[in-house]
């Protein structure tokens, strides 16, 4: 009997709060039966307040188990539904068993927000950090926290319960980030909500199941505020109020009665509010202290003495509201602390082992007002002292507590501040503390795992789990560049980063309401900005004078490749979850900047052409080449920051021309595919014929007969290989240009942010697959394992972030978009790759000649689990397992070299060609070289 399991809607598994009245539902076959297809389903939706159909789909021949959407009415918001599902299997006259789950709506858009805004006791958020990034070094603030920062806000609000409640939901947002408490208990393990969000465009609420925490009679209400990304210091600026000076909080509080009755407590002018808390402040970079002196125990519960309190404001606000999408932000790990290290300086610093995004939960003993101090940095220096290597203004990551004296000692943890570090540098704490006294808490946003690998090279082991590690830190609330100094969404690092962040976690949710950001961001002429959410602190730069090349900060509000994210991100979310709406929910989007750059690209030129007289077929083919506005280029290609003249301008200056033509036509080439999906069959030819004329206009502007391309660096070469801009006969000429540059870098990558993802695939597919496994192995900078010998636990921002000579550098040791090979380890060592949507085909192809001994992989697509594992026998054989998920196919593929090939499955034994299609199901295949 063939069993349906893992029943998702939305890719969630039985989500209160689903933020769309069209969820689409999708399934899995718990089983591991051989060849296993489905030809029909049947759905059926219930809504269980009304007890009523909300959708039967009836029999549906097809085979699709994944993202199947709602096909009746549209949803009602907050409201319950049952779901269930069977399904038909290939051969078989009988159904499945039907399967059943459910879930809920949030306030969708057939319901307007009623609560007003109210606006607590506080002082206005001051005016902090550098302007203007001219000032980002030569800025120097020297007065401690507590003078710049200010007491949180704590709201309470009573209410009376007369009855029996069956169900409570809150729904809350904040200008800031909140806590809610109802009768003393958090509603939610969630952090940092309302998250993060381009506020003046879009903010998200929140919705809470709280209904075990309410109960007959007096009841309260209570939450905490903080500046957060919406009025504290973050980004690299260090500034503050990026979109307003006060904090702010709407919330309703809907309670169903078992007799049938309902009732709403809203948000209003019966709150009230003091600043006289524990939370002395709190701010995401600055760090939070506690004065544990004071003791509201109890604030959030009936019977706490208000009376001094204060009444809030009700204030009018013009926000703009949306459910929140995905997962939210939480604890996800915790981490004991390894050792307690008294360094050379002295200083008494705790190492967790990993360098984490998060905070620090310790235990503590001492006298009434003794005040304990965590510092959080990534890396001890050379020496083995404490560095603090994230340095500008307001990069304090720093932790204050003051001690309440309680006899038995007492526990703390941050609530409304998170940390980039492994070390934490301690001032204030008795002697005799021990490592089990602390415990580093992991904050991410909530993802499940999905892909795993593992090999015969624990180097490569380390890399995998760096990967990944620096993807937990960095995929919280949206996709951050570093989780200590900007914690920005650069569109750049997500574009390059998207495969591999799609193989190891399931981000569709998340990266879809990241893209929701993107689009509310985008400028009215179609430019994508280089960082969303972009806030109006930022907003200077798109009003300042044009870039240039010239100019030492080279402020960009939009760039070829960066901006690519539009389009590259959705695509990535089709291929890999089989997700046809995040396509068509950004499609506008893409196409406006695509004609954002054909307009740029007819009426300009590149500044070395300006004032040349140009004959009529290199003028037409200027019109192609978007090569007129400054851009970042091949940025931060490792030689160009080394040597006297070393800088990171360098790369834009030496590859920006190129590099904008090359992002062009390989942006069309993506809107053709993706319009081709949509069925816009007229905008798939209009843009594939463009880039046709792109890559004609390229060739004939950048490639010299000996394949020789400007810039004399490796990335354009790589880019144009990879993005086929190089005419079939010049593709050898050009291939080996680039073999050249390599080797004369010793074998050494020299690949900045845009080309770095497609190096190791140009050299495999130009039949140079040694040089890049060499350059996969290479251990000397700059290379993947330079990073891990040096005992690195996340990706560097830069390749030598710890130099040769073991100095240290104030660089962030946790960016994950160089991480982006772990998804090339994943497609060539393992062999797990896609060939159509949600691995519906896949292709298993590993590479038995890496000088591994073994290597296993595994990723859970939609449809489950696809994995292979491969061995070397002490006999000379090779013996590869397989795992093809049910109501999928694969190709297993062989090195032409390979004799003597045995299927073994199902009990049975058989010959084998060199290809082999399996269906789903287990099976090994053993062979020799």
């Amino acid at each position: 009997m063939v069993d349906i399991g893992d029943l998702g809607v939305e890719h969630l598994t039985s989500p209160t709060g689903v933020w769309t009245a069209r969820p689409r539902y999708s399934w899995r076959f718990a089983t591991t039966e051989h060849d296993l297809t489905q030809s029909a389903y049947e759905l059926e939706v219930v809504d269980l307040d009304r007890s009523a159909p909300a959708w039967r789909s009836g029999r549906v021949p097809s085979s699709r188990t994944t993202l199947v959407e709602h096909g009746g009415d549209v949803l009602r918001s907050a409201t319950r539904y049952g779901w269930r599902v069977r399904s038909w299997l290939a051969g078989r006259s009988d159904p499945t068993a039907w399967a059943h789950s459910e879930f809920e709506t949030t306030l969708l858009g057939d319901e307007p927000w009623t609560a007003p805004w109210i606006e607590p006791e506080q002082a206005p958020v001051r005016p902090d950090g550098a302007a203007r990034f001219q000032d980002l070094h030569s800025l120097r603030i020297d007065s401690p926290p507590e003078d710049r920062l200010h007491p949180l806000p704590y709201v309470r609000q009573r209410f009376d319960v007369d009855g029996e409640v069956v169900r409570a939901r809150l729904y809350a947002t904040a200008h800031g980030i909140y806590r809610a408490e109802i009768n003393g208990s958090p509603v939610s393990d969630e952090l940092f909500a309302p998250g993060n969000d381009s506020y003046d465009r879009r903010l998200s609420f929140q919705v809470y199941d709280v209904t075990g925490l309410v109960g007959r009679g007096e009841n309260v209400l209570g939450l905490t505020l903080s500046d957060g990304w919406y009025a504290g210091r973050v980004g690299i600026l260090g500034s503050s109020r990026h979109y307003g000076e006060r904090l702010r909080a709407t919330w309703q509080l809907r309670l169903a009665y078992a007799d049938g009755r309902a009732s709403t407590l809203l948000s209003d002018g019966t709150a009230v509010s003091s600043t006289d808390g524990p939370l002395r402040y709190a701010d995401l970079a600055v760090g939070e202290c506690f004065d544990a002196r004071v003791d509201w125990d109890g604030w959030s519960r009936p019977g706490f003495d208000d009376s001094g309190w204060s009444e809030v404001r009700v204030v009018d606000v013009d926000q703009p509201l949306v459910p929140f999408a995905g997962e939210p932000v939480r604890p996800v790990l915790e981490l004991p602390a390894v050792e307690i290290i008294r360094t050379p300086a002295a200083e008494t610093v705790v190492d967790f082992g990993q360098v984490i995004a998060g905070m620090i939960r310790f235990r503590v003993r001492g006298p009434r007002g003794a005040i304990v101090r965590l510092e959080h940095s990534e890396v001890l220096d050379e020496h083995g002292n404490f560095l603090m290597n994230i340095v500008g203004p307001n990069k304090d990551q720093t932790d204050v507590y003051v001690l309440a004296g309680a006899d038995d000692g007492e526990t703390w943890t941050p609530t409304f501040t998170f940390h980039g570090f492994r070390y934490a540098r301690l001032t204030g704490f008795p002697e005799g503390i021990r490592p089990d006294d602390f415990t580093a808490v992991v904050t991410s946003s909530d993802l499940p795992v999905i892909g795993e690998f593992s090999c015969s090279d624990e180097r490569l082991n380390r890399l995998h789990q760096n990967v990944r590690w620096s993807q937990r830190g960095n995929f919280l609330s949206i996709p951050t560049d570093c989780p200590q100094r900007e914690r920005y969404g650069w569109t750049g690092d997500i574009q390059v980063f998207a495969p591999t962040a799609a193989t190891n976690m399931a981000v569709a949710p998340f990266l879809s309401r990241w893209l929701a950001n993107v689009r509310a961001d985008q400028l009215e002429d179609g430019r994508i900005t280089n960082i969303s959410p972009d806030p109006p602190s930022l907003r200077f730069i798109a009003e300042g004078p044009p870039p240039s090349y010239d100019d030492p900060v080279m402020l960009l509000v939009s760039s070829a490749g960066w901006g690519d994210a539009i389009a590259i991100v959705p695509h990535v979310l089709y291929e890999h979850f089989d997700d046809v709406r995040v396509l068509e929910e950004n499609y506008p989007a893409m196409v406006a900047w695509a004609e954002y750059q054909i307009r740029s690209a007819e009426r300009g030129l590149p500044p070395r052409l300006v004032g040349v007289e140009l004959d009529d077929a290199r003028r037409a083919r200027q019109r192609y080449l978007w090569n007129n506005e400054p851009n970042f280029g091949d940025w931060l290609a490792p030689s160009t920051l080394v040597g006297p003249d070393g800088d990171q301008i360098n790369a834009p200056r030496r590859t920006g021309e190129i590099v904008g033509s090359l992002s062009h036509g390989h942006l069309l080439d993506r809107l053709s595919q993706i319009a081709s999906v949509l069925g816009r069959s007229a905008d798939a030819e209009r843009f594939a014929a463009r880039a046709s004329a792109v890559r004609a206009a390229f060739a004939d502007e950048y490639i010299d007969s000996q394949g020789r391309i400007p810039g004399d660096l490796q990335g354009p070469y790589v880019l144009a290989l990879a993005f086929d801009f190089v005419p079939d006969d010049l593709v050898p000429l050009v291939a080996d240009q680039l073999v050249e540059l390599i080797k004369r870098a010793d074998d050494h990558l020299d690949t900045g942010f845009l080309s770095v993802p497609h190096l190791l695939d140009v050299l495999w597919d130009t039949g140079q697959r040694d040089l890049a496994r060499r350059i996969l192995f290479q251990e000397t900078a700059p290379s993947w394992l330079y990073e891990v010998t040096q005992g690195a636990t996340t990706i560097w921002e830069g390749w030598e972030a710890i130099r040769t000579d073991g100095t240290v550098t104030e660089l962030s040791f946790n960016h994950y978009a160089f991480g982006c090979v772990d998804d090339w380890i994943f497609r060539r060592l393992a062999g797990l790759q896609l060939i159509e949507p949600g691995y519906r085909r896949s292709r298993i192809e590993p590479d038995f000649e890496c000088g591994l001994t073994r290597v296993s992989a595994h990723v859970d697509t939609p449809s489950g689990r696809l994995a292979s594992s491969w061995q070397r026998l002490e006999n000379g054989r090779v013996e590869l397992r397989v795992d093809v998920p049910p109501n999928t196919t694969t190709t297993i593929a062989l090195p032409a070299s390979a004799r003597g090939i045995r299927l073994e499955r199902a009990g049975l034994t058989r010959q084998v060609a060199a290809e082999t299609d399996l269906g789903s199901g287990s099976a090994t295949v053993s062979f020799d070289l």
